[in-house]
């Protein structure tokens, strides 16, 4: 009995180590936004992004704490939290989603790969279902996620003031990048 206890456990850590390295994460991923209107173009971004992959499910999960967006116009900085994100109100974006297409996607293979992605974005307490099309970069193991998407304020009930409304376009480019190189 001690013998057969003996084998199997070995194989049992080997197993449990495999199915924990599924789970891939960054604290340090990048979102950006950027607005480009006649009056001023807005930009911001945020180098502390928490993201989670599970390679195995393709589940994909960001939290984004929305007082980390920075801007080179300290004052443009005051005006989104305060005003249009009420981040002390609500203080982080999250999205919960999913790679539609994992069976597209080899991680132990080298290589740009397409996805979609689908999921539910909440951001100032609106949640919204959103998909879009992205690429996952494997580089000697590694993966990077990356995706430019479009979001439309009015979606999220984000308010422009009429006085700015020139200065502020109604949908705002995003782009996501990270890079998974910690293990759950």
């Amino acid at each position: 009995m001690k013998t057969k206890i003996i084998l199997i456990c070995p194989f049992l850590i080997l197993l449990c180590s495999f199915v924990v390295a599924q789970k891939v994460y960054t604290k340090n991923g990048a979102i950006s936004f950027f607005s480009s209107s006649p009056m001023e173009n807005i930009a911001a971004s945020n180098n502390q992004v928490m993201s989670v992959l599970n390679q195995s499910t393709g589940d994909l999960q960001f939290s984004v704490l929305i007082k980390s967006f920075h801007f080179k116009k300290s004052l443009m900085e005051t005006h989104f939290n305060e005003n249009y994100l009420e981040s002390d109100k609500y203080p982080k974006a999250i999205f919960r989603g999913k790679i539609n297409d994992l069976s597209k996607l080899n991680f132990t293979t080298d290589g740009s790969y397409t996805v979609e992605v689908t999921g539910d974005l909440t951001m100032h307490g609106i949640t919204n279902r959103i998909t879009t099309t992205g690429k996952i970069l494997i580089k000697s193991g590694i993966a990077t996620a990356m995706a430019d998407f479009k979001l439309k304020l009015a979606d999220y009930k984000i308010k422009i003031p009429a006085i700015v409304k020139d200065n502020i376009a109604e949908i705002i480019d995003i782009k996501v990048s990270c890079v998974y190189d910690q293990k759950l």
